[in-house]
């Protein structure tokens, strides 16, 4: 302290701490002089004791004023040690450094002038305190105080052109400094941090690219800035980094995109699109090192297909469709499992567009990886049914699709059928929306044939016979109205000479017991004809409830449609089909008179000619009715136009046991009786009858396939 007082004299101490400007900037240049002086003597102790005197005595000092003139001080010293300026570094920028949080913004305005003056006399050796430096700018350029900003401003950008002159300057030491400091809001540290990573970018030998990952993050948190201008800057930086990525042999793909991942959920719809054009771009260039994160990228890009703003769209759909025709391997990181759990989270997704693509990649990774996929089949099975539910058809048809895919095998398709069954039987709105569109689907992609004997077995041993009657009901109306089950018809048609008829008939017929309607809809369908008059003259023993004439009503129209035109056109020969017609007659004697259904067949059978195409008049009895003598002829006979026995139609059926048919009808309807019995009394004991409650028949029932029973009205032909 003694060789600092003896080299300074009194008066310039007492003016560096004056409050006048002028004084200080006075003093400040006697300093100058005498440690210029003390330089060219090479006398470093005594400049040491100046330094330290200015220090401690000034920039320490509780007077506001001694900190101002201690800082224009050191400044002035370090211009009087020109170029033996950096033996003194060490004393001379840590106290300024510090001055930048003094609570008097004037203190640290001075700094900001102090330590720019300090810089430009030292340039590269000043490098050493840089991360302090940049720590204390980054702070004052959100300064309360325009001057202290636009003094820090100037600063700033003097230490910007010592950086990128430097030989010197650290970028692994400075990137943790900046990768914590990327995430403050304030939007004039945000300016300053954007400015600092485009000039560091901008110098060739410092690799910004590589350390890219490490602030990535926080340059896109600016894109959601309220600032215009930050905005602006940042997407600026980010498309200079995407071009040298494109550039550039080696990038670090893998790290970057669980950060693009994250903000392509951004609320802000610009950091949307920003976010999943880098993935785009990401997806082509990335090849294998991307492998390992298809699940999360496929995650961020499927929202983004249903995205409000179509440019987010175009880009979403783009990348979807290049991602999906890349041919990764397990072997190779490619993850089977968690793709498929993305595309099964994405099945509850509110946008169908989403929903959509997500079925593309189920069955994308079935026909690629079907091995792999059917190890995860429990994860996605349930899922899958429950989408059968959903509102969009075009879901609903390719989540059948995947369904086929996966039951092409025996044990899944029996698998399938058997969780479908069960999904209708829990869910009566799935079958009376969904069921005439997904049986038909099924039936196209998995074989009809296949699909209605393997539903015909589970309903054969249902033990919910009320579902297992609506479930037929609705299966027979399918299959005498789907252009898609006409194969099916025809092989049923040709029951009577075709074996491989008669077996399915054989098949249908167990589980078509269900429902009297059903059965007798079948074997209209088949042409045994004498079968439908017993199974309707057994009727009579039955309760012809309500739902029973609806069923029967349906029938009747299904009668006029074109699909039973090739039995219309039989009652032209009413000899020959004497068994049609007694079917016929027994449906209308089942109707009331004043039904509609009752006019359009009533109608019909008017039509009928009383006499053959040979000429010959077919015999009445003298009760006038042309048929009572046909009713009387023996099981499985049939009478040719002129009124002989046809032998080829006699045995036309042989092989059905048709009275053991007869039984097995009879018994089934006597269970259904039994199982109304016994859930009529359940439900309506006498504790709680009241004559408010309605019957068990007259109880109201979901419709059968609604859309099938629309068709109808489209299938009718006129009489």
């Amino acid at each position: 302290m003694a060789d600092a007082l003896s080299a300074i004299p009194a008066s310039v101490l007492r003016n560096l701490a004056d409050k006048l400007y002028e004084k200080r900037k006075n003093a400040a240049l006697e300093v100058e002089g005498i440690v210029k002086q003390l330089t060219a003597a090479g006398d470093h102790d005594r400049i040491s004791a100046v330094i330290n005197l200015l220090t401690n005595e000034y920039t320490y000092s509780p007077q506001a004023n001694h900190r101002k003139g201690g800082l224009i001080g050191l400044a002035a010293a370090t211009v009087g040690l020109t170029s033996e300026a950096s033996q003194h570094l060490e004393q001379i920028v840590p106290p300024v450094i510090n001055s930048f949080s003094d609570q008097d913004s004037r203190v640290r305005y001075y700094a900001c002038e102090a330590l720019y003056n300090i810089a430009k006399v030292v340039r590269g050796d000043f490098i050493v305190f840089f991360n302090q430096i940049f720590d204390a700018l980054c702070k004052l350029s959100a300064d309360s105080d325009a001057n202290v900003q636009s003094a820090a401003h100037l600063l700033d950008r003097l230490v910007k052109d010592i950086v990128t002159e430097s030989d010197q300057f650290s970028i692994e030491e400075f990137i943790p400094l900046l990768r914590e400091r990327m995430n403050v809001l304030n939007p004039y540290v945000r300016q300053f941090l954007v400015g600092w990573i485009t000039v560091l970018d901008s110098v060739p030998d410092i690799d910004m690219l590589g350390f890219l990952p490490d602030f990535l993050d926080g340059l896109f948190n600016m894109l959601s800035d309220s600032s215009h201008e930050i905005r602006q800057q940042a997407d600026s930086a980010l498309s200079e980094f995407l071009q040298e990525i494109k550039n550039s042999p080696s990038v670090d793909y893998g790290r970057m995109a669980e950060i693009l991942v994250q903000r392509a959920a951004s609320p802000d719809e610009f950091t949307r699109l920003t976010a999943i054009t880098w993935i785009n771009e990401f997806v082509k260039l990335g090849g294998e090192q991307l492998v390992p994160y298809y699940a999360d990228i496929l995650g961020a890009i499927l929202p983004c297909i249903a995205d409000k703003e179509e440019k987010i769209c175009v880009v979403a759909r783009e990348t979807n469709v290049e991602l999906r025709s890349m041919e990764a391997d397990p072997a190779e990181g490619f993850d089977v499992g968690a793709i498929l759990s993305i595309a099964r989270s994405q099945l509850s997704s509110e946008w169908e567009a989403t929903r959509i693509e997500a079925l593309h990649w189920m069955s994308a990774l079935l026909n690629r990886h079907r091995t792999e996929v059917l190890t995860f089949l429990n994860d996605v099975f349930d899922t899958l049914l429950k989408a059968l539910s959903d509102p969009s058809d075009a879901v609903v048809l390719l989540v059948l699709e995947v369904h086929a895919g996966i039951a092409s095998e025996p044990m899944q398709f029996r698998q399938l059928v058997v969780f479908l069954v069960h999904s209708f039987r829990i869910d009566n709105s799935l079958l009376e929306k969904r069921g005439a569109l997904i049986i038909r689907r099924l039936c196209v992609l998995l074989d009809a044939e296949r699909v209605y004997r393997e539903v015909s077995t589970i309903l054969e041993g249902e033990s919910d016979l009320d579902f297992a009657s609506i479930m037929v009901q609705a299966l027979n109306l399918i299959l005498l109205t789907s252009s898609e089950l006409s194969h099916l018809r025809d092989l049923l048609k040709k029951s009577s000479v075709n074996e491989a008829g008669k077996d399915l008939y054989l098949a249908l017929y167990n589980s078509w017991c269900h429902s009297p309607m059903a059965i007798i809809s079948l074997c209209l369908l088949s042409q045994t004809y004498e079968h439908a008059s017993t199974v309707i003259q057994s009727l009579a023993e039955e309760d012809i409830n309500v739902k029973c004439l609806v069923q029967l009503d349906k029938l009747i129209n299904l009668l006029e449609t074109p699909i039973f035109a090739y039995l219309r056109l039989q009652l032209l020969e009413p000899g020959k089909h004497i068994w049609l017609l007694k079917a016929l007659y027994g449906l209308l004697m089942l109707l009331p008179q004043q039904s509609a259904a009752f006019k359009v067949l009533r109608t019909r059978l008017k039509t009928v000619p009383s006499y053959s195409f040979s000429g010959e008049h077919i015999h009445q009895s003298s009760s006038g009715n042309p048929y009572t003598n046909r009713y009387n002829m023996p099981s499985g006979s049939y009478e040719s136009g002129d009124g002989e026995i046809d032998e080829d139609l006699q045995n036309a059926h042989s092989g059905m046991n048709f009275p053991s048919r007869l039984q097995q009808f009879a018994q089934m309807q006597q269970q259904h009786r039994m199982y109304y019995e016994s859930e009529a009394q359940s439900r309506y004991s006498p504790m709680l009858a009241s004559k408010d409650v309605q019957s068990p028949e007259e109880a109201p029932r979901p419709s059968i396939v609604p859309e099938i029973n629309k068709s109808l009205s489209r299938l009718k032909i006129s009489s």
